[in-house]
C-alpha cells in the first residue's frame, strides 16, 4: 500500500519510523512555506502614511 501525498509516494515502513520522519519533513516544509508567505505579506504592505502638515499633532487635554 502506497500512500501518496503531493504526487510522492510513501510507502509504509512502520519497523523503522520512516514514515513518521516523512510526514514530520513534510510538515517542515508546509510550515516554512506558510512562513515565507507571510513574510512576503508584511514585506508588500504598504506603509503608513505620514501625516502632513500639522493635521494630528496637536491633541487638546483638559483636566
Amino acid at each position: 500500500m502506497a500512500i501518496s501525498i503531493n504526487s510522492q509516494a510513501v510507502t509504509p515502513n512502520l519497523d523503522n519510523g520512516a514514515v513518521g520522519v516523512r510526514v514530520a519533513q513534510l510538515a517542515k516544509q508546509q510550515q516554512q512555506a506558510e512562513g515565507q508567505i507571510a513574510v512576503d505579506l508584511i514585506e508588500a504592505a504598504a506603509p503608513a502614511p505620514k501625516p502632513e502638515g500639522n493635521l494630528g499633532n496637536n491633541i487638546d487635554v483638559t483636566v
